[in-house]
């Protein structure tokens, strides 16, 4: 796949997820960016704004398997991964895959399970793999996880670890559409749901060629430094407990790479890494204690090191 193929397979997944997801391009594009760097999504936002039918268009744009996984505090990691059972015909073992085998898979409210099947993910997301009882099973690939949780409801939740908040490429709200876009909204769904007549318009192997021609990107070392210069304040920042890691780096340049890629460009600017740098930065940052429960501090913390560091003023190729 050449790059001009590549950018017009990543629009076209776009303009078919806008079908159902109509009038937030900026939270499709997103997912878009998450998909086609190779990282995994974190929707933070209330219930009923279109979380689930993101990761379901994704899901059939793409011709791609979809699982969901509804986390409850009872949740066992072996419900995610899967797990051996005993086969009496054959009176042995055999592998019974779990809902992570797919190619997009989702888990809502991710939050309300406990960090023992939390971090049951981890392998997965990390390595496109899951090891039961000593035997590692490859998984689908492209795997692509959309994870959800609502900022506003505390009660019977487990916060997520730092080293799975890590894992997640972007993370994002999708927020309300305007009255003038609800109105079409509900319009559409009166008879039925848009979702169920949405056609397919990439395949998975699709999906990794877009993957391939965006890690070819070119990364000016103007451009790399600039990448750096945000992540690396944030580990030296006075607010801050805990900055970003070098996963958030190289994440950060290939999201940027993803970006460039749906903008037609074969180059990354400096002002790809300066739209993305909060999304990708902010849920990986951890506050100081006293700051810690002012709603957004993270967020406003790197936004103020965007608004501080200089950006480049060169030629990225």
């Amino acid at each position: 796949m050449d790059r001009a193929a590549a950018t017009q397979a990543a629009r076209l997944l776009i303009d078919n997820v806008e079908n159902v997801i109509r009038g937030k391009r900026r939270s499709v594009e997103a997912a878009a960016t998450a998909l086609f760097a190779g990282g995994h999504l974190l929707l933070e936002d209330v219930p009923g704004v279109g979380k689930t039918m993101l990761a379901r268009a994704i899901a059939r744009s793409v011709r791609g398997s979809f699982k969901r996984i509804q986390a409850t505090p009872d949740l066992l990691p072996s419900d995610v991964t899967g797990s051996n059972v005993y086969n009496q015909a054959t009176q042995r073992f055999e592998f019974l895959p779990g809902p992570v085998f797919a190619h997009v898979v989702l888990v809502d409210e991710i939050n309300r399970t406990t960090p023992r099947t939390q971090s049951a993910l981890f392998e997965a997301m990390d390595e496109n793999a899951v090891t039961v009882d000593g035997t590692r099973h490859p998984l689908p690939d492209p795997l692509f996880l959309i994870a959800t949780q609502n900022p506003l409801e505390h009660h019977g939740t487990y916060p997520l670890p730092e080293g799975q908040l890590d894992r997640f490429a972007i993370a994002m709200d999708m927020g309300y559409a305007g009255a003038a876009i609800e109105h079409e909204i509900v319009r559409a769904q009166l008879e039925s749901h848009p979702i169920e007549e949405l056609e397919s318009v990439l395949d998975p192997e699709e999906v990794l060629g877009v993957r391939k021609v965006v890690r070819s990107t070119h990364v000016s070392d103007a451009v790399l430094d600039y990448a750096l210069k945000l992540t690396i304040a944030t580990r030296t920042h006075e607010d801050l407990a805990l900055g970003a890691s070098p996963r958030a780096s190289i994440i950060l340049v290939r999201c940027a790479q993803a970006r460039a890629l749906l903008d037609g460009r074969e180059f990354v600017t400096p002002d790809d890494i300066k739209t993305l740098a909060v999304p990708a930065l902010a849920h990986r940052v951890l506050p100081n204690a006293g700051l810690r429960l002012e709603p957004g501090r993270a967020t406003k913390t790197v936004r103020e090191i965007v608004d501080k560091t200089p950006v480049p003023v060169t030629d990225p190729v």
